[in-house]
């Protein structure tokens, strides 16, 4: 499964990146909001960063507007994936970026009906939010594996990209659904080295190490 970080934060993705743990970035307005810097300038620095996939999000609601933007966010570098809302709208622009050879991840999906629709018009990724809908008490793995098998099911070549990530635990049922891509903050990646056991082994380790005067 590949891991794309979720973030605007330059630093955090330079740090994550050159540990391996980055295959990617996922970035959104609320995040670039965040960031307190222009939009395109930011894009721009993540690409350098990164060699993979950047997402960058359009703004605009109507499919016109939509390839407008889209398009002037794709000059910005050659690994940046425009981002689309799952609307019909979307759907329309998604459909001639995928003609135009233009990657593309639609957003917002909430629902297995909604993946297909996406798949259909060629979607490079898709991205189920799976937190928003368990706060809504619905089973977001759940998508996951709905979305799995439909795309099996037909061969469709869109990824699944397993968005609002919220723990180290929905990284593990991501991977074991089949998701292709997980986004998650920087911090939920960090987080997935740790376990009680290993720190107190390491403990241990280094205890008798120092009381046997070991070294290397």
């Amino acid at each position: 499964m590949k891991f794309f970080i979720d973030t605007a934060d330059i630093s955090a993705i330079r740090e994550l990146y050159a540990s391996g743990l980055c295959d990617g970035v996922t970035t959104n307005p609320s995040l670039i909001k965040k960031s307190g810097r222009d939009f395109k300038e930011v894009i721009a620095e993540i690409c350098e960063i990164v060699d993979g996939p950047v997402s960058a999000e359009v703004i605009a609601t109507e499919t016109e507007v939509m390839l407008a933007e889209g398009r002037a966010l794709a000059k910005i570098a050659d690994n940046v994936v425009i981002k689309l809302p799952l609307t019909m709208d979307g759907l329309k622009a998604c459909k001639i970026f995928s003609e135009e050879g233009v990657a593309t991840n639609v957003t917002l999906c909430f629902s297995a009906n909604q993946a297909l629709l996406a798949a259909k018009v060629g979607a490079s990724y898709i991205s189920p939010f799976i937190g928003r809908l368990d706060d809504i008490h619905v089973d977001g793995l759940e998508l996951i594996q709905e979305i799995r098998q439909i795309y099996d099911n037909y061969g469709f070549e869109t990824e699944i990209l397993a968005a609002s990530i919220r723990s180290p635990l929905h990284v593990k049922e991501c991977a074991l659904a089949g998701a292709d891509v997980m986004t998650a903050p920087p911090a939920v990646i960090a987080g997935l080295s740790n376990h009680p056991l290993t720190d107190k082994g390491l403990a241990a380790f280094l205890a008798d190490a120092k009381a046997a005067g070991i070294t290397v």
